[in-house]
């Protein structure tokens, strides 16, 4: 395995480019979010390896409901299934997402608690039916009073950590709404490759390209 001198605490993972994938295999969009599975676990596994603290995925957003159901039905199955394997792993799993709507998965309720699971050696976070609005005004819509005064404490997604490194497949060049608070001063990356054609090389690449950002957070 490749050693690096300098190592991002928290990485964020932007898994885009599944349904152009798919149809660039003949495939129909929907059975692209399937072959998204295995690269995630792949990648949890590296992370794991390489002695990454905390890891985040974006499952899928409140914008990406407005797609055909076959499709949602697709994605929030993918989802489900990549939880329920990182639960069988040594987490300490969360996932965060408006459980009050009918989109979230319910089989992913038990998991909206951060819970360690085996020897908990590295923090996960899994994005499902997230919204960067609903977040940010999750204080407001549900009574909740921050006892420090930050506002930062009462958004649905404080227990997530700021983010270091960014990578996002499929070529985009925006974050889609991904964790804003979080993403403030995280470095970002794209792999021109779609997801399901993920290969640790382009993580070795991101990270090798993180070796040289200058990190000042502002200062």
């Amino acid at each position: 395995m490749k050693r690096f001198s300098r190592l991002p605490q928290h990485i964020g993972i932007i898994p885009d480019g599944n349904r152009r994938w798919a149809l660039r295999k003949g495939l129909k969009e929907q059975d692209g979010y399937e072959s998204g599975l295995q690269p995630g676990l792949e990648l949890y596994e590296l992370c794991l390896e390489l002695g990454i603290k905390e890891l985040t995925f974006y499952g899928f957003t409140v914008d990406n409901t407005k797609r055909p159901s076959v499709q949602i039905r697709a994605f929030q199955k993918a989802c489900v299934d990549a939880v329920e394997y990182l639960a069988s792993k040594d987490t300490d799993l969360l996932v965060v997402g408006n459980t009050q709507s009918r989109f979230f998965p319910k089989a992913l309720l038990s998991y909206t608690e951060r819970t360690r699971f085996g020897s908990g050696l590295i923090k996960v976070n899994f994005l499902a039916n997230y919204g960067w609005n609903w977040d940010l005004n999750y204080s407001v819509q549900n009574g909740v009073i921050s006892s420090s005064g930050n506002i930062i404490d009462g958004i649905a997604s404080s227990d997530i950590s700021r983010i270091d490194l960014i990578i996002r497949w499929g070529g985009g060049r925006r974050l889609s709404g991904f964790l804003p608070i979080q993403s403030v001063y995280a470095d970002f990356y794209v792999v021109d490759e779609m997801w399901p054609d993920y290969s640790i090389e382009q993580v070795y690449k991101a990270l090798e390209w993180y070796q040289d950002q200058d990190i000042t957070l502002g200062g």
